[in-house]
């Protein structure tokens, strides 16, 4: 166990609830202040206006974040028609958009159906997207003029959850990249009567669900310790290969070791892919009893032989370590 002299070493995933009014970055600074000396890092901006579903790794579970990013989302968001901003959402400059006439429910499904799948849309100038090595967000603050590019996002699904003119309640899966600000603004533009994001939930990140997050104001030492999740938790969806004690020594060593068909727990994706072309590791080494991540690895084609990439053997999936 953990001593004084010996720091408690983290390693996992908390699933919190970021409340309106703070940036994800103010809630992974609290966080960071609790588990130092380990490291912090969220996975997935939200907006200071913003509510919901934000996950902060603790430890070596940073460098996985850029799987939890990739993770699809679910989103509540509240639309008013009949308005623009400078920002696409209610906290900018508004202006009110005559309309002349009012919009029904069956036109705006009709419009919402040309959003679904991999479509090109453009960020809002308040952003943090980075153009010449300074965010957006910074250079419109400063009045300057902001010239984003549109980019390919994937929305899987919107569905009306409650509609009165002017204002309309969605529900919104989509993929990793997705501004819901830009949707309310194209959408307004989309139905000729201006529109802007007057609230945002995120609901969900991958397995992650809101009803499951943590309020931020809870947190202390104890209670990040009782609350932290496993980091196998963050890749129960990439197939998973139980390894014996023999071969957690070779990982250990930086070694490859033969695959044990029977051993391999596969899941939708196709293991034996290069793990370049599916924007992740083929395969996660956990232990005999699947409840530790030990490491992250390729399946080598030839001799069939698991190549352990990225190694997580010093800490162990309890949240903790000795």
């Amino acid at each position: 166990m953990a001593t004084s002299s010996s720091p408690q070493r983290l390693f996992g995933v908390l699933n919190l609830y970021k409340p309106p009014g703070v940036t994800s970055r103010d809630v992974v600074n609290i966080v960071q202040r609790l588990v130092q000396p380990n490291k912090a890092g969220h996975a997935g901006t939200l907006d200071p206006m913003a509510t919901g579903v934000l996950l902060v790794c603790v430890g070596q579970a940073t460098r996985l974040v850029s799987i939890l990013q990739q993770a699809p989302k679910t989103y509540r968001a509240e639309f008013r028609f009949g308005q623009r901003s400078d920002t696409d959402d209610s906290t900018g400059e508004i202006e009110n958009i005559v309309c002349s006439e009012d919009v029904s429910q069956q036109q705006v499904e009709a419009a919402l159906r040309d959003f679904i799948g991999v479509i090109e849309q453009m960020p809002p100038a308040y952003s943090a997207v980075k153009i010449d090595g300074q965010r957006a967000y910074a250079l419109a603050r400063k009045g300057q003029e902001v010239t984003l590019q549109p980019r390919p996002v994937r929305i899987d699904s919107i569905d009306v959850l409650k509609f009165h003119w002017p204002d309309i309640t969605l529900d919104i899966q989509c993929g990793s990249g997705t501004y819901i600000r830009s949707i309310a603004r194209d959408l307004g533009n989309r139905l000729g009567c201006g529109g802007l994001m007057t609230a945002l939930e995120r609901t969900r990140i991958g397995k992650f669900r809101h009803e499951h997050s943590v309020n931020v104001d809870t947190l202390n030492h104890t209670t990040i310790a009782q609350i932290i999740l496993p980091a196998v938790h963050v890749v129960d969806h990439i197939s998973q290969y139980r390894c014996s004690a023999e071969e957690q020594a070779a990982i250990s060593r930086g070694g490859s070791f033969e695959l044990r068909k029977q051993q391999l727990q596969k899941t939708s994706l196709t293991a034996d892919r290069p793990a370049d072309k599916q924007k992740h590791p083929s395969v996660a080494l956990v232990s005999e009893c699947g409840t530790q991540l030990l490491a992250l690895a390729e399946i080598r084609r030839q001799g069939r032989r698991i190549q352990p990439r990225t190694v997580f053997m010093s800490a162990t999936n309890g949240g903790t370590s000795s």
